[in-house]
């Protein structure tokens, strides 16, 4: 994976950008010397985004059965317990 100054980004843009969508190039940007941002081509963050929503789901399959579990409370006991006054 190319590493690339985000100066050296912004003047090949069109360069860079052509690389990621033809060739499925990945290229870290970096700033002040450290790492700063990636630039990916579209199925990988198209898989990324699939991954994440796994994940989020698998979180709700979770909370989903915790609460079947061991129910909810209203809101007003959650403010009590917390010693918020609601009002």
């Amino acid at each position: 994976m190319p590493i690339i100054s985000a100066k050296e980004a912004r003047q090949n843009f069109t360069h860079v950008g052509e690389e990621v969508a033809f060739h499925q190039e990945r290229y870290l940007v970096t700033k002040n010397g450290r790492d700063f941002f990636a630039i990916v081509p579209l199925n990988d963050l198209q898989m990324l985004e699939e991954l994440e929503n796994q994940e989020d789901i698998a979180i709700a399959k979770k909370e989903k059965e915790y609460i079947k579990k061991h129910g909810t409370i209203s809101w007003k006991e959650m403010e009590k317990r917390l010693g918020i006054d609601g009002d």
